[in-house]
């Protein structure tokens, strides 16, 4: 199929698309980054914009940078230049071995940063390693720049905290700390298919051998990405071990609300995978901070 008529517009500074958004604000507009999730929508008429707001020409909303403890990264950022940077390599490798499961090659070609926090997909990795990490978005108006934290940028289904005559302009992530163990898996049927399941975990020891931070996310589970919060509090001041990630894992798996049931998944196949994904990214999360590394990693 082809698009429905739609005008398009292609600025070429952030002040202009901050104009013209709020010009046609009573207008059903939409914003164009790497278009991997909009143009199917596009062809599929499942969304039929007046306008068409075409973000590339924005060179000032791509760079990656460390500022302050933080990485900067601009919102039209292709995940390539990601997964070839040697200073997100050193500084933050949970995003940079994430994103090497993010699709195919010529998907992270093109799809962006902040594309991905945008739509805001369900079974996407970004909003998941922006809840874990703790990231903040950056979004410009008419009024200004405006903070999010991730916690509060993601919303719901497909849905995010940004106003229409806003653009999500940076995505900010803090370097990881020392003697942080991290992990990243997921669950698909092929390499580059979307994922039926997916866990991440941050994990932080004491003197005492025991867990002193934790932080949980699940995806691909249910309609958006999920912390753990309730498993993050069973495991602080609790030693690392296999009867630990068993109890944790069973918490999750009861805790999760309404699993997504689809033609690739059940709910009860999905709820297992709760449980399974959280044992699985603990063990894997405590392992890095031994002198051994996981055997297992990425995708099952």
């Amino acid at each position: 199929m082809k698009p429905a008529r739609f005008e398009y517009a292609a600025p070429h500074t952030l002040h202009e698309a901050v104009s013209l958004l709020q010009q046609h604000e009573d207008e059903d507009v939409k914003i164009l980054a790497g278009g991997q999730s909009l143009v199917p929508l596009l062809n599929m008429r499942m969304a039929r914009p007046e306008l068409l707001v075409d973000l590339n020409r924005i060179g000032e909303l791509q760079y990656i940078r460390e500022e302050d403890g933080w990485l900067a990264i601009g919102a039209m950022t292709r995940k390539r230049a990601v997964e070839e940077s040697e200073l997100v390599r050193q500084r933050q490798p949970v995003l940079f071995e994430a994103t090497k499961l993010v699709g195919h090659p010529q998907i992270r070609n093109r799809g962006t940063v902040g594309g991905s926090m945008a739509h805001a997909d369900p079974a996407a990795e970004y909003p998941a390693l922006a809840l874990v990490l703790g990231a903040e978005m950056r979004a410009v108006g008419p009024g200004g720049e405006r903070r999010i934290a991730a916690e509060d940028f993601f919303q719901s289904y497909l849905m995010t905290a940004l106003e229409p005559v806003e653009v999500l302009t940076e995505v900010r992530v803090p370097v990881l700390e020392a003697e942080t163990g991290w992990s990243f898996l997921e669950v698909a049927r092929r390499h580059g298919d979307f994922a039926l399941g997916g866990a991440t975990a941050l994990v932080r020891l004491d003197g005492g051998g025991s867990i002193s931070q934790a932080r949980i996310v699940l995806f691909g589970l249910s309609a958006g990405s999920v912390r753990l919060e309730e498993v993050e509090g069973l495991l602080i001041g609790q030693r690392p071990g296999d009867a630990l990630y068993e109890e944790a894992g069973a918490l999750a798996s009861r805790g999760l609300e309404d699993p997504l049931s689809d033609t690739h998944a059940s709910a009860e196949y999905r709820r297992h995978l709760a449980g399974v994904l959280t044992k699985r990214a603990l063990g894997e999360a405590v392992g890095r901070l031994g002198a051994g590394q996981p055997s297992e990693e990425g995708r099952g």
